[in-house]
């Protein structure tokens, strides 16, 4: 499946293009690397000059969204989804729209997938009213079997709008991967305490909260074994070996009916937590230092669970740095690329107030600058 619109170019089209850049200044031999210029030559220069194609685990990016609107800070560091201040400078522009926007995206997430490497993931954080076409440019390039999640991210309270439809609170993550090995620590969520009663609903002799869970699972054996006398149910056969089964039962962790029906014992307090499932509520900052900061609990789980430490992120959006921010403070590299003077001086800033004892190893970068011929 794939989008046809007039001036698509072809994916050789687009890596064979000519470089319309010059490197002004660069500094140092850091991995992590802070690089002001336009972000589809920032790409050229990681793959062509810094040569990390394939090198990448995690790129994260939150391009902007089709609004046909401008984006400024005032004099006095207040943020403006509007630029209506004559004392105000602009943050960046979002005039794209339509298939042009759409190509825009796609010349450069097929340059992202050349540095992404065979372990590593692709989140798209966007709007839901231009997410559907980038979702279906997104299986053309990656592959419809590398899609993972469709994230739906609350980002704010719900709002009085008098338009017609119903109140928007969220927009979208698009979640892909170069292949089925992607990294992936498994996110843990902390229970309830409403979550601890309706899920361990059962209290032992000791207080701890716990449930059962069936020792049999589908699926028939040739030679079932017999486990206190008893047999799997019809059509089912035991979770685990008998011998196991036995050991668990010495330690009183297998729990009897009165009918004589065997269940393994779980507490509650012996749980790590549930699975993170694909609704997720990260608001956005009250008060943002740039446009399109983000919730920095939401880029640490992101960035938790789709790479290692050491590993290289790198967000050729970066805004006000929060990704930059979020891996440092994670232990991993970085790269971030934006051609706002606005947010360079933010990123510049916050790493300046971030850097410390602890993080001074993920702090340390090169800034590059990049202009066009």
């Amino acid at each position: 499946m794939e989008l046809k619109y007039n001036n698509k170019l072809t994916f050789d089209e687009i890596l064979k293009k000519s470089s319309n850049y010059e490197v002004v200044s660069k500094k140092g031999k850091n991995l992590n690397k802070l690089i002001f210029g336009e972000n589809l030559n920032g790409l050229d220069y990681l793959i062509n000059k810094e040569n990390l194609k394939g090198k990448i685990d995690l790129i994260y990016i939150d391009p902007p969204f089709s609004t046909n609107n401008t984006f400024s800070i005032d004099d006095s560091s207040r943020v403006s989804t509007i630029s209506n201040s004559k004392n105000g400078s602009v943050a960046y522009t979002d005039k794209l729209k339509g298939y042009d926007f759409i190509e825009f995206l796609r010349e450069r997430v097929i340059l992202l997938k050349e540095l992404l490497s065979e372990n590593g993931s692709f989140y798209l954080h966007i709007d839901y009213k231009i997410g559907h076409y980038v979702k279906v440019m997104l299986d053309e390039v990656f592959g419809i079997d590398n899609f993972r999640n469709d994230i739906t991210r609350i980002k704010c309270n719900p709002k009085n709008f008098k338009r017609k439809g119903y109140g928007n609170i969220k927009d979208l993550i698009l979640f892909y991967s170069k292949s089925e090995n992607m990294i992936w620590n498994e996110p843990k969520q902390p229970y309830s305490q409403s979550d601890i009663e309706k899920l361990y609903s059962k209290v032992d002799k000791k207080g701890r909260r716990y449930t059962t869970v069936p020792i049999h699972a589908p699926g028939e054996t040739k030679e079932p074994q017999l486990f206190k006398g008893n047999l799997p149910p019809v059509g089912r056969h035991w979770r685990t070996n008998v011998d196991e089964l036995e050991r668990l039962d010495e330690q009183g962790l297998i729990e009897w009916s009165s009918k004589g029906n065997p269940r393994m014992i779980i507490f509650a307090d012996e749980k790590e937590g549930k699975r993170v499932q694909d609704i997720w509520e990260f608001k956005d900052p009250q008060y943002p230092l740039y446009p399109t900061q983000k919730n920095s609990d939401l880029l640490d789980l992101i960035i938790k669970t789709s790479s290692n430490p050491d590993s290289l992120v790198l967000d050729c959006f970066c805004g006000s740095g929060s990704t930059l921010l979020s891996a440092s403070r994670n232990q991993r590299n970085w790269i971030g690329v934006d051609s706002s003077e606005q947010s360079i001086k933010i990123v510049k800033k916050q790493l300046k107030e971030f850097d410390g004892l602890l993080f001074s190893n993920y702090t340390d970068y090169d800034f590059v600058e990049l202009k066009e011929k």
